[in-house]
């Protein structure tokens, strides 16, 4: 990581702001100074400043990946769960992550992290929700040291999972706390990790994992503490035809009629898929704020569906982009999901569906908004220095600088980005980690992985 106080990113070839005008800049420069940008022009003069050549590259506001399950990095494409959908897909890797271990949770986290980085990610949500019996230690500040290790602004959710088999639930009794535990540590949690001052790197949410693994009764306390405590809430939801099924057996109303009745609605909450939503309830999203994190590779992956975000962006919801978790995504690559976000509307709603700039909007002010992060989302004077750059000057984007946005869109290979900047601390240079040893990461991933899924018999 840099020690400058200054960083002055001289000569950009295109500098996308993400500000209220959409601006789109070329030939100018970015001054950095601690964690803040304090200057954006021609011919900055800044003599102490580590100076960094753009003169082929586009820079684009760091993004904001707002659902991620960072502990399914050690469980990509396994062969027992390629080709099923979520519930049958959960109930195999249940027996897997029944085994998760703290060394687990920190290497996936460092891992996930790092992926997310190397693709232009600067903040990240995490809901971690499995708590294997027996283990003590704070996962939760374990992924909070490895996360400020790696260098990447993160929000942990603490996520919880009650109603277990014998109750009904789709989870195994194993990976089930009691929902007064799940509460006092949510508000130890909260107190030893949020840090609510304007451009921390690290803040706390609180996020249930969906109406299938939690009581009503447990929902109703959590979004009480959540507003007692001033920080947001967080959970899956209408994200398969079976869930909703479910709910309406178990709970005799539609998914988002149970959230409306446990008092999941509002600005301060966030749902990760929002699939199968019909016009009445985008109509009660709008009304009360409620943001939805999209997940088009996942949802693909596992043949979810398609949520209707062009409709729900006419109607004025809040959404941002999100990777999911790398069991259903299989990567934590966020550069490829906005391709993927462009292409799958377009296959449902026509080619004006989704634009470039769309897509990215969703990554970067979305997201912020989702967050209720004001300091974080576009390249501004004042606004933290969180941002990434992708040189133009290859191979796969030769024939493609008519549009230098469009083309790390539309074109490429590789999603790697040159550089990531957050908080005015570079940690992704030439396309590598900064303080990180990839080879150890990747060794230690692969033994982690193996011995899990021996465990599991899988």
């Amino acid at each position: 990581m840099n020690g400058h106080s200054e960083i002055l990113i001289r000569n950009i070839y295109h500098l996308v702001t993400m500000n209220e005008r959409n601006d789109r800049l070329s030939g100018v420069d970015l001054l950095v100074q601690g964690n803040q940008i304090i200057q954006i022009g021609k011919d900055i003069q800044a003599p102490d400043a580590q100076v960094i050549d753009a003169a082929t590259c586009l820079v684009i506001p760091g993004l904001i990946n707002t659902h991620h399950h960072l502990y399914q990095t050690l469980q990509r494409n396994i062969p027992a769960v390629q080709d099923v959908g979520l519930f049958d897909w959960l109930k195999v890797l249940y027996r897997v992550w029944q085994y998760l271990t703290p060394e687990a949770v920190r290497i996936s986290t460092m891992l996930g992290c790092a992926e997310l980085l190397k693709t232009g990610c600067t903040t990240t949500i995490d809901q971690h929700y499995i708590f294997p019996q027996g283990i003590t230690e704070d996962l939760i500040g374990i992924q909070v040291e490895a996360a400020r290790n790696v260098g990447i602004r993160f929000y942990p959710t603490r996520g919880s999972m009650s109603r277990g088999q014998s109750q009904g639930g789709l989870p195994p009794d194993s990976v089930v706390q009691n929902e007064r535990v799940i509460l006092e540590d949510c508000q130890r949690v909260i107190a030893r990790h949020h840090d609510p001052a304007p451009f921390s790197m690290t803040r706390v949410a609180i996020a249930p994992c969906s109406p299938f693994s939690v009581s009503k009764e447990l929902l109703k306390q959590t979004v009480r503490l959540a507003r007692q405590e001033g920080v947001l809430c967080h959970t899956h939801l209408a994200e398969t035809k079976d869930e909703n099924r479910y709910c309406l057996e178990v709970y005799g109303k539609r998914p988002l009629a149970l959230m409306e009745e446990v008092g999941w609605l509002g600005e301060d909450i966030s749902l990760a898929h929002g699939i199968h939503l019909n016009d009445e309830e985008l109509d009660l999203l709008a009304g009360t704020g409620t943001a939805i994190a999209h997940c088009p590779a996942s949802n693909m992956r596992l043949g979810s569906g398609v949520a209707r975000i062009p409709e729900m962006l006419r109607r004025g919801i809040t959404v941002g982009l999100a990777v999911d978790g790398s069991a259903s995504n299989d990567s934590s690559d966020v550069m490829g999901e906005l391709r993927i976000c462009l292409l799958v509307h377009r296959l449902v709603g026509g080619a004006s569906a989704m634009t470039a700039p769309g897509a990215l909007s969703l990554a970067t002010r979305g997201g912020a908004k989702l967050l209720r992060r004001e300091e974080i989302g576009s390249l501004e004077v004042g606004k933290a220095a969180d941002l990434a750059m992708i040189d133009l000057n290859r191979l796969e984007y030769t024939g493609s600088l008519s549009d230098p946005l469009a083309a790390v869109i539309f074109s490429g290979v590789d999603h790697s980005v040159a550089m990531t900047m957050v908080n005015g601390q570079i940690v992704v240079r030439d396309g590598r980690l900064l303080g990180v040893d990839e080879n150890e990461l990747i060794e230690e991933g692969n033994r982690i992985s193996r011995e899990m899924l021996e465990k599991a018999g899988i």
